[in-house]
């Protein structure tokens, strides 16, 4: 049904506008009794051999939904009801900023794929802090994604980074270092060995001054070769984080379906979806390979099926996540890969 009836809709509109009806639906919907039980019963599956232990915590199942989708931590408490055991709220920014002009979000129908640049748009860490603050429940695991301020400097993205990190502290069950994201001016830049082993240093520090321990992972780009990638793995090992978020969105347009003179018009921004999926499983087995599987890696990018998901666990990833493969199949998908690993 939603392939056939409901998608064709909403894909009527822009895929912005898409996602701020979504949002409220969402929130009026599963204020109504009974709602969510209902889409719980629909959506989720659950069995003890779909269970994980992975850095210390326990995911119900591999499944979560990516950071982009619940910027602000305003779905948290819904978005179990579709079969994640966890979700990545962010990226978060110290201080809120509205992102890069629009349109910023543009979607590659035959190639089923997204490109945005949305840039950080969200509300400031102070609101996912209060909200957070107010959770419940503690079915689904919380990530934070934490990032920079467009307008901080490269040289002072130290502070906001720890600025995030430890407003967050006491209300996320992990971290994601987003130092990879191509829609933020220079962010890339933040990939170098001495940008990163600053950032991620200030993080493990504020760490050890700690009661309670939190796992950190760092989100790499597909884009990096493998001397880059290396420099990430080292200096991720080195100032003992905790695994690794692979991968990114792209800059790469290479073998796209849609006509180049469209791709050319939307111009820059980050390629998720199926032609991401290739290069994100292989970043994922070279890290596995790398760290000798004793890193875990949240597999993300492109995966559009349970055999995407299937595939990106061979390579060596111990969870995965879900966006744009989400939007395209929809909410069905979740449970269609447990069904599959239960196989």
């Amino acid at each position: 049904m939603y392939k056939f009836v409901i998608r064709p809709i909403l894909f009527l509109i822009s895929p912005e506008a898409v996602h701020t009806i979504i949002v409220s639906l969402i929130k009026v919907f599963f204020k109504i009794p009974g709602v969510k039980f209902i889409v719980q019963k629909v959506y989720t599956k659950s069995h003890p051999n779909l269970t994980r232990k992975v850095f210390g915590l326990n995911f119900k199942n591999p499944i979560g939904l990516a950071a982009g989708f619940d910027k602000n931590a305003e779905l948290y408490n819904y978005f179990d009801a579709f079969g994640f055991a966890f979700i990545e709220i962010g990226t978060v920014t110290p201080k809120p900023q509205p992102g890069n002009p629009k349109p910023r979000s543009f979607r590659l129908k035959k190639d089923k794929a997204l490109i945005n640049r949305m840039g950080f748009n969200n509300k400031g860490v102070a609101e996912a802090r209060n909200r957070l603050a107010k959770r419940v429940s503690k079915k689904v695991i919380i990530g934070g994604n934490i990032g920079k301020n467009t307008l901080t400097p490269n040289d002072e993205a130290v502070s906001d980074y720890l600025k995030c990190f430890i407003e967050l502290y006491p209300y996320v069950d992990y971290f994601v270092v987003n130092v990879s994201c191509p829609n933020v001016k220079d962010l890339n830049a933040l990939q170098d060995a001495d940008s990163l082993r600053a950032i991620l240093s200030a993080i493990s520090d504020y760490r050890k001054q700690q009661a309670e321990y939190k796992p950190v992972l760092l989100k790499v780009s597909p884009d990096l070769n493998k001397d880059q990638l290396d420099s990430n793995i080292s200096i991720a090992v080195e100032l003992q984080m905790d695994g690794f978020v692979a991968t990114n969105t792209t800059t790469c347009r290479v073998g796209l379906k849609t006509n180049e003179d469209i791709v050319n018009q939307i111009g820059n921004g980050g390629l998720s979806g199926a032609p991401i999926r290739d290069r994100s499983t292989e970043v994922i087995r070279y890290i596995h390979d790398k760290t000798q599987g004793q890193m875990p890696i949240i597999g993300v990018g492109g995966i559009m099926s349970a055999k995407d998901a299937l595939e990106k666990i061979e390579a060596g990833a111990s969870l995965v996540q879900l966006y744009t493969g989400f939007i395209y199949e929809g909410p069905g998908l979740a449970k269609k890969i447990c069904n599959e690993l239960l196989k």
